[in-house]
């Protein structure tokens, strides 16, 4: 039934690609990647892929550039060497909060990305947590979204009573995605209400919208950058009276000084995925925790593979 399933990785995340293999019980595909000393990028596939049915495992993290365009090499490569269909696994989606044109003369980007995916040659795309649903409009070919929230949820259940506890969003625009995760925890919400006091330059006032005094409260979100503005939603939530403060985040990409900025936070534990690998620096925060996506990402590839429904993987 897999004999024609084939999975190769790029070098943005070769841990959850092996992972990922281990759950599927398919080894990785053979393929030698590396640079020229003119900085450009080679790929050779090893294995014979033709007419087969290739998964690659890619995310456009840190160095978003170099990432992505190592994936457009690779489909390149697995289209030249005819392979029958050609999937992208890329559960960290680059570019992905520069979704509109908000202000004059600046790219969609997101768009810009889907255009070279599908047309390097790409059949279909396996994404996970995207920072905008719309983002699957922008490709013309098949995208399965995946979404953390199962994952998450099933760990919090194992830690923490439901019975005090309260799902907060940063943000109004977040709110959908933690009302999913306070849905199935079954718990309440809260969201954060930015406000300026009068003039545009004054400080920045937070309000938090719901109860959240004397609650242990999980700070949900898709994306965690530098973390600043979830420092500063934590501090707004001690100051309500929250009783504990928890964060949780899709995609950490922990750039700038977040490691520093969560350290000095009230933030007690940040529970991420692995859509993204962790330096050495940031896997020694004691804060940090990470979830694995491995087997949800397995069960997707399988199941596409063999055209069947991954709605399993929403429940």
């Amino acid at each position: 039934m897999f004999s024609r399933l084939k999975i190769f990785t790029g070098r943005a995340n070769v841990e959850l690609a092996e992972e990922v293999a281990k759950f599927a019980g398919i080894p990785l595909g053979d393929m030698e990647i590396f640079k020229f000393s003119n900085d450009e990028s080679f790929v050779k596939i090893n294995d014979n892929v033709r007419g087969t049915d290739v998964f690659i495992i890619q995310p456009t993290c840190c160095p978003v550039n170099d990432n992505l365009m190592e994936l457009l090499i690779m489909i390149d490569a697995f289209k030249r060497a005819s392979a029958q269909r050609i999937n992208c696994v890329i559960p960290y989606y680059g570019y992905a909060r520069s979704d509109k044109k908000d202000q004059p003369r600046i790219p969609i980007t997101a768009k810009l990305v889907a255009d070279l995916i599908t047309q390097a040659g790409a059949h279909r795309v396996i994404t996970m947590d995207l920072h905008a649903d719309q983002i699957q409009g922008f490709f013309n070919i098949p995208v399965d979204h995946l979404y953390s929230i199962p994952i998450f949820a099933r760990y919090f259940k194992t830690i923490l009573s439901a019975d005090n506890l309260v799902v907060v969003s940063p943000d109004s625009g977040g709110a959908n995605r933690a009302r999913a995760l306070a849905k199935r925890l079954n718990c309440g919400l809260a969201i954060g209400d930015k406000r300026r006091q009068g003039n545009s330059d004054q400080t920045e006032l937070l309000n938090i919208i719901g109860d959240v005094n004397g609650k242990e409260a999980i700070l949900f979100d898709d994306i965690i950058d530098t973390g600043g503005s979830l420092v500063k939603v934590a501090t707004a939530l001690e100051k309500f009276g929250a009783k504990k403060i928890y964060a949780a985040s899709v995609h950490g990409v922990l750039s700038g000084k977040a490691v520093s900025n969560l350290e000095n936070s009230p933030i007690e534990k940040l529970f991420i995925t692995n859509s993204i690998p962790l330096n050495e620096k940031k896997k020694a925060c004691s804060k940090i925790v990470q979830l694995s996506i491995a087997e949800m990402l397995a069960i997707a590839i399988k199941k596409v593979h063999i055209e069947e429904s991954i709605s399993i993987l929403f429940r």
